[in-house]
């Protein structure tokens, strides 16, 4: 088995609102890895200056620095800490339940939380001139519809999680997006499943402490 990395040799980049960053909290959290965090401020737009874009081009949180590797999207990142700390995995061991997981963390990843980042908000207001409103419902549009997909996706699985009894990589991406999903005031009970796989999360210290409001950076 892998020894574990030493935290003194990782960093992570974050900021406490950014959901891929609590995705990558969670996924440290449950590796038991405490990396030094650089708190990268969104809204001050710490995000484009030239020393954080050369080490993200993208200009994105989180990024993960370890052994002088700079990793960015919390995606690869997380399936990085699953390679290098093998316990506990993140991913079910049989392809077909690996296929399944990743369809449900890229539900989230690739196509609600996309439609809702804060350069996409950023965008309507600014360029578009949409309101606050408009905003928000268009935010509250894309999580419902994903969320009715991911709903069915998970309804008649047997586990307390999205696959199975203990997280997986869609745990990690599904709890960060009902934040957001929360944050617009969007109605949640058409989606029992997915609220009782939160409440299993929320069991689990690894998530609790990854919460925005729990992070030295929250304002």
């Amino acid at each position: 088995m892998s020894s574990r990395p030493p935290s003194t040799d990782m960093k992570l980049y974050t900021y406490f609102r950014s959901s891929a960053a609590f995705r990558a909290r969670i996924a440290l959290n449950l590796k038991g890895l405490k990396p030094e965090q650089v708190f990268v401020h969104l809204r001050k737009k710490n995000q484009f200056t030239d020393e954080y874009r050369d080490l993200n081009p993208q200009a994105l949180i989180p990024t993960l620095v370890h052994d002088g590797h700079a990793i960015a999207q919390s995606l690869a990142i997380i399936e990085y800490l699953d390679e290098i700390v093998p316990e506990p995995p993140l991913l079910p061991a049989d392809p077909p339940g690996r296929a399944r997981v990743r369809q449900i963390a890229y539900a989230v990843a690739c196509e609600i939380h996309p439609l809702g980042n804060l350069r996409v908000q950023n965008y309507l207001r600014d360029v578009l001139g949409r309101s606050e409103a408009e905003v928000t419902a268009w935010h509250r549009h894309w999580i419902a519809l994903g969320f009715a997909a991911i709903e069915a996706l998970v309804a008649n699985a047997s586990g307390r999680f999205c696959h199975g009894d203990r997280p997986t990589l869609a745990d990690i991406c599904l709890i960060p997006q009902m934040a957001n999903a929360r944050r617009v005031d969007l109605d949640l009970s058409p989606y029992p499943t997915l609220l009782r796989i939160e409440t299993a999360a929320f069991a689990l210290p690894a998530f609790v402490e990854a919460l925005p409001q729990n992070q030295p950076d929250a304002e």
